[in-house]
């Protein structure tokens, strides 16, 4: 990871953890009501806006979507270019490839 402090870390992670929370809440509408949605994402919901608050990245979309990229696993080699071939939404990181993130 390149220049990414442990708080900003959290925050990426607490947002990852949002995200699955509401795929999994909003995946089958039949079986989870609105209100039950509501209720499982408050919790992950209120723990993103702290993290994000704490790491200074609320409001920061574009500095929160590089430590989120950031938590990806190393990149494979590209085909003869020498340069990491990630699949999407990843693949953003190679562009940021020797960055001062």
């Amino acid at each position: 990871m390149t220049g990414t402090t442990s708080e900003e870390l959290l925050a990426a992670q607490a947002c990852l953890r949002l995200l699955h929370t509401a795929r999994a809440a909003l995946s089958d509408t039949s079986s989870v009501s609105p209100a039950a949605a509501a209720s499982l994402l408050a919790g992950p919901l209120a723990e993103a806006d702290d993290a994000l608050r704490r790491a200074g990245l609320a409001g920061n979309e574009a500095a929160l979507l590089d430590r989120i990229y950031d938590l990806a696993p190393p990149p494979r080699a590209c085909e003869g270019a020498g340069r990491p071939v990630l699949p999407a939404p990843v693949a953003r990181s190679c562009a940021r490839e020797g960055s001062q993130s």
